[in-house]
């Protein structure tokens, strides 16, 4: 019997929709886009109309044979890559080449990869969606001929890598902004708080000065009015205590007023980068890896692989009526009633761009809690699907209700003022209570709500109008104002969305392609841009200025909507663009000069400056003095001069010959000093614990994945001896193997580091031991 076939992007949602589906289907996988523009030109005939020349890409070109042939076997074939344009070009793709009749072609969507999401998929299939194709194929070749036409200028002229549509514009904001903390002029203010107590009482409360003659007292940054003022050194500080420190200070007003704070909606792309950014310290390009894996499934045990969120590239706060009845449901059975909102919550958003075609982000089983799921994710997708599912929860319920009390105190001609609030009912606080970690104003502005928000007082006492209060002490503190932030991923990000630049599926790349083109570097989480870096947006700026600027490229990201929704031809739209840019570039080429990037370090031969200079396999530093002088010196990763081999106490095994320690590709290496033999191997660094396999005779020592992130594995791991690893150090002893054994199995224990406190756990899998550390010595 012939099967449907049907067709996703990546091997693990075809496993997930496999299972879904059963033996009356067969699931393959494109692994990402089949065919796009060359590599090696540009691909684009400018005076065809624009016309893309695609090609298959190497790589694939087996998988698009076995597409073909599963195709022409199969009853109906289904297309189903993700549903946004991306995904809709490669359904197109893959549709023209594997040219087959229409009645036999379907493209299907879905927005998350549960049973009854593909089933109602299947019964409602539809024709590809060429406007979304369109809007993608213009993106695709706007950037191309951005990037192919600039790019090859700043090769010669500044060794930039690259140009780029969107990261151009992030690099532009991110040096603007390094351009105003250099240029801030730090302002003097002072601010005055009192010391009060009721009468017959020894505890305090601090009372800001809230008025001095009927003028609002106000920080330096903050807008002024002819009704505030700012108290712009000691001498007037000094002023208004020596004023009112001998007056009697008497409450005259006291006032209650009930409010509520509401939830925030549920994520969106870039409210999930920037929360797990903040909270999880996560980089938006690692925020949309591990989302990636909670989309296309997790094995659960005997449920199989099972999709755990919704679609994770969307801009819509939209939730679906089902989800919406199953978490209420949810919330009433395990927190009551009063915990569940009279009506749903309804989110709207007021950003440029906004398309509603998809859901916001959520658990697609909100009964599948954090903790019952712990066990099959790993630390990162925990940390996110917790993050995930208790922001959804925490949207569809009650708001917070608060009392708030402000007291304010008269002494002479000031006012001082006093606020507490007061948590009534804790409503979706329950769940995720994310004011602990962010400002109410923060809070706000997703709602878009901008109410102000004072300073909360300790301590406030009840009190009475005309009651006395006892000065203990007028305080005086200096201030200055600070320079605005710099970005961070999740600023760079919030503030793209806001000037409408770039799309949900993009901003992760442009933050990622910044930073590997050596344009942009985290110093802690901030990004600063380096030297190369300034130097590419100078000169875009002096010679690119529209195809740098904010409202061109959120221009032009309109425009690609307008495309999706066929109000214009991308064809027009690309002629449009292209006419006077390549006049632009024309005039580049003519007047741009060849800029050198100086660096800190002089030329060990002559003794001239050495500039930062940029090849295919990355930056090094140049004498300015070439072609007379050759010098050059190899750069490592975070740009300072690659080290000079190094003896180490080790011999080779293969020659017996001493091992030098030489930097490479990916840093430290031991090498063979003998020219003959030239043997290398990974400097361990070892645990002092030997391999608990029986046999093995190797050592735990550390080791790096490939991602980086640090385990401790066997020595003879690399050599396919033996497979003992672990993602967290031995517990050391002074027995014969080097490690604590476990009381219960006597396996190996492990130390594990964690937040909610150190502890010992068995190595073993099976085994239940565990406890809390208490003073053990472990490896570093």
């Amino acid at each position: 019997m012939e099967k449907s076939l049907v067709i996703v992007e990546s091997p693990p949602k075809a496993k997930t929709i496999s299972k879904i589906l059963g033996r009356d289907f067969q699931v393959k996988a494109s692994v990402g886009h089949v065919r796009d523009l060359p590599k090696n030109r540009l691909g684009v005939n400018v005076r065809k109309n624009f016309e893309p020349q695609y090609e298959i890409l190497r790589e694939k070109e087996p998988i698009v044979k076995e597409l073909r042939e599963a195709a022409q076997e199969a009853e109906r074939v289904y297309l189903a890559p993700d549903p946004d344009r991306e995904g809709e070009a490669i359904a197109w793709h893959l549709a023209e080449l594997l040219d087959l009749p229409k009645s036999k072609l379907h493209r299907i969507e879905f927005n998350e990869i549960t049973k009854d999401a593909v089933m109602a998929a299947l019964k409602t299939p539809r024709q590809i969606d060429k406007r979304l194709v369109d809007a993608q194929q213009a993106r695709r070749v706007l950037d191309r001929l951005v990037g192919y036409k600039i790019s090859p200028l700043l090769w010669r002229k500044v060794n930039g890598r690259s140009a780029g549509r969107v990261q151009s514009v992030a690099v532009r904001l991110i040096c603007e902004r390094e351009q105003e903390v250099t240029n801030f002029e730090a302002q003097e203010y002072w601010s005055i708080k009192a010391s009060l107590s009721k009468q017959k009482s020894k505890t305090a409360f601090l009372a800001p000065l809230y008025k001095w003659k009927d003028k609002r007292v106000i920080a330096a940054s903050e807008k002024a009015t002819a009704q505030t003022m700012v108290i712009e050194n000691e001498r007037e500080a000094k002023a208004i205590v020596k004023a009112i420190e001998d007056k009697n200070f008497e409450v005259t007003s006291v006032s209650e007023k009930a409010s509520q704070r509401k939830p925030q909606p549920p994520f969106i792309t870039s409210t999930l980068q920037r929360e797990a950014a903040n909270q999880l310290g996560f980089p938006v390009k690692k925020t949309m890896q591990v989302a990636q894996t909670l989309y296309e499934g997790i094995e659960l045990g005997t449920e199989g692989p099972t999709g755990l969120i919704t679609y994770m590239r969307t801009d819509s706060t939209r939730v679906a009526q089902q989800a919406q009845d199953e978490a209420r449901k949810f919330i009433e059975t395990k927190y009551g009633k009063d915990y569940v909102p009279a009506k749903p919550w309804v989110y709207s958003r007021k950003a440029k761009n906004v398309q509603d075609a998809h859901e916001a982000i959520r658990p697609t089983y909100p009964e599948k809690t954090p903790d019952e799921v712990k066990k099959h994710l790993s630390s990162d997708q925990y940390k996110l699907y917790k993050l995930i599912w208790q922001r959804f929860m925490a949207s569809q319920m009650s708001a917070v209700k608060l009392n708030t009390r402000t007291v304010e105190i008269t002494a002479g001609d000031a006012i001082f003022r006093a606020s507490t609030t007061e948590k009534k009912f804790d409503g979706f606080t329950i769940v995720y209570d994310r004011a602990a970690k962010v400002t109410q104003s923060e809070t706000d502005e997703e709602n878009g709500e901008g109410e102000g928000h004072e300073e909360e007082t300790e301590n406030l006492p009840v009190v009475k109008e005309g009651e006395a209060l006892n000065l203990k002490e007028l305080v005086k503190n200096q201030h200055f104002t600070q320079p605005p932030p710099r970005y961070t991923e999740a600023t760079l990000v919030k503030t793209l969305e806001e000037l409408g630049i770039g799309r949900p599926s993009t901003y992760a790349a442009t933050v990622a392609t910044i930073i590997d083109r050596k344009y942009v570097e985290r110093q802690n989480k901030a990004l600063i841009p380096t030297k190369l870096g300034q130097a590419v947006n100078l000169l875009l700026v002096e010679h690119f200025g529209n195809i740098v600027d904010v409202s061109f490229t959120a221009n032009m990201e309109a425009k690609l909507d307008q495309i999706e929704e066929d109000e214009i031809d991308w064809h027009g739209m690309l002629k449009e663009f292209y006419q006077p840019f390549a006049e632009t570039l024309k005039k580049a080429e003519e007047n741009m000069n060849k800029v050198v990037i100086l660096s800190d370090q002089t030329c060990p031969a002559c003794g001239q400056q050495m500039a930062i200079r940029s090849s295919r396999f990355g930056q090094f530093l140049g004498c300015v003095g070439y072609p007379e002088c050759k010098t050059k010196i190899a750069l490592t990763k975070e740009g300072t001069p690659v080290p000079e081999d190094r003896p180490s106490d080790e011999v080779c095994t293969k020659c017996g010959a001493a091992m030098i320690i030489r930097y490479g590709r990916y840093g430290d290496y031991l090498l063979c000093s003998s020219e003959e033999c030239k043997d290398q191997r990974p400097i361990l660094k070892t645990t002092g614990v030997l391999c608990p396999r029986e046999g093995c005779g190797g050592a735990i020592v550390e080791k790096k994945s490939r991602r980086g992130k640090i385990f401790f594995g066997c020595s003879n791991y690399s050599l396919n001896k033996c497979t003992s690893a672990y993602w967290y150090p031995p517990l050391i002893s002074g027995g014969p193997n080097g490690a604590n054994l476990c009381p219960q199995c006597h396996s190996m224990l492990l130390y594990k580091t964690l937040k909610r406190g150190d502890q010992v756990q068995c190595s073993n899998k099976e085994c239940t031991f565990a406890e809390l550390a208490t003073g053990k010595e472990v490896h570093a």
